[in-house]
């Protein structure tokens, strides 16, 4: 199963459209997840005509967002069980690694994925993978935009980043 992994669209503010390398990679995803910042639903609706789309909202979603997405949540993707959340916690710090991990504590997952960073991370702690995609419209202070592919397979589970000037 290939999954791609987009957070902190934050358009139209940040972006006039999601970019075309993302669209052209996440054409070919049996699965497409959003780790909040979508900022208007209308990315839901761009992300859906290329595969199906599940998500969480972020810090600076509308309440028809959140009321879809909810903040926080598990999913279970064949034999795994992937945590999604924005990495965003009221009170929780600005550490958007450590809030991810902090709202799975004592949850036993194969994965975390979160945002609200806009930083890339791909690392593992205590055999589970915590990845973060970067920001396809927001770099911020980073090099180049990006967003995630995530390979589910025989071999496991597996992430990549892919970046974009």
């Amino acid at each position: 199963m290939r999954i791609g992994v987009v957070s902190d669209t934050h358009l139209p503010r940040r972006g006039k459209e999601l970019p075309s390398a993302l669209i052209r990679q996440f054409a070919s995803c049996d699965l497409i997840l959003h780790l909040g910042d979508w900022t208007t639903f209308e990315v839901y609706e761009q992300l859906s005509a290329l595969a199906p789309v599940d998500g969480v909202a972020g810090n600076n979603d509308p309440a028809d967002i959140v009321r879809r997405f909810g903040y926080h949540k598990v999913l279970e993707l064949g034999t795994k069980k992937i945590g999604l959340t924005h990495g965003h916690l009221p009170g929780g710090g600005h550490n958007a690694l450590d809030n991810a991990k902090r709202v799975f504590t004592g949850k036993r997952l194969d994965a975390v994925l979160f945002g609200h960073s806009h930083k890339p991370l791909l690392t593992h702690s205590g055999g589970v993978l915590l990845f973060n995609p970067g920001s396809p419209t927001d770099k911020r202070r980073e090099e180049k935009y990006s967003f995630g592919i995530l390979e589910l397979g025989a071999k496991g589970l597996k992430a990549k980043h892919i970046f974009v000037k």
